[in-house]
């Protein structure tokens, strides 16, 4: 690489990603709290997004609980979905996969990409709600960074079942580093988990009017 080429990429922020607070050993990009109408949560996921949706549907917030293939640009480029994503009433941070049986390093790799997108979409003036996910107590090290105490938060209950002692060891973990003032939970709660929980349904969620 010649040098040109070297400072180049130094000043080019979607090579950098580091133009924005950052928290905790990792320097993981921070979200910070932002307020939503816990009463009213309605959500629409990503994959049933349009260019110039209707007025019923921009009432939602965008939720992310999906494959990560079907929104894997918006972190590789972020500008081209915004104009699409600004319609809606709020957005959920991107639920890159944290699963157990990955290397620690891409587990780590899904955080920082879900929170460095929260706060671009803040960056544009969007209202963001952090999403939170962990695997193993090994993820404990960072996969509650880049959040703000007594944010409203999101998790995700999908195949959430399969491992409910795990969950729930995370889960009070979680409560106890964020403190979060509510949990918007997509899915059904255990009955065990505590806090200010917002369920949300998932099939509701895929009912966009067309």
């Amino acid at each position: 690489m010649n040098i040109n080429t070297s400072k180049s990429m130094r000043s080019d922020n979607l090579f950098m990603r580091n133009e924005y607070s950052s928290h905790g050993k990792w320097n993981i990009p921070l979200i910070k709290k932002q307020a939503v109408d816990v009463e009213n949560v309605t959500l629409i996921a990503c994959s049933d997004t349009r260019s110039n949706d209707n007025e019923t549907n921009t009432k939602n917030g965008v939720h992310f609980f999906v494959d990560d293939y079907r929104f894997n640009g918006i972190y590789n480029n972020p500008e081209k979905s915004l104009r699409k994503y600004s319609q809606y009433a709020f957005l959920l941070s991107p639920d890159f996969s944290t699963y157990a049986d990955m290397n620690l390093w891409r587990q780590l790799e899904s955080v920082a990409k879900n929170r460095w997108c929260g706060c671009y979409w803040q960056e544009q003036g969007l209202t963001v709600i952090p999403t939170i996910s962990w695997s193993t107590p090994r993820s404990y090290e960072f996969c509650f960074d880049g959040v703000e105490k007594n944010s409203i938060i999101a998790i995700g209950m999908i195949g959430c079942k399969q491992n409910k002692k795990e969950f729930l060891r995370g889960y009070d973990y979680m409560l106890s580093n964020i403190e979060p003032e509510a949990v918007i939970c997509f899915g059904t709660p255990f009955d065990e988990m505590r806090g200010n929980i917002i369920p949300v349904d998932y099939r509701s969620s895929r009912k966009v009017v067309r």
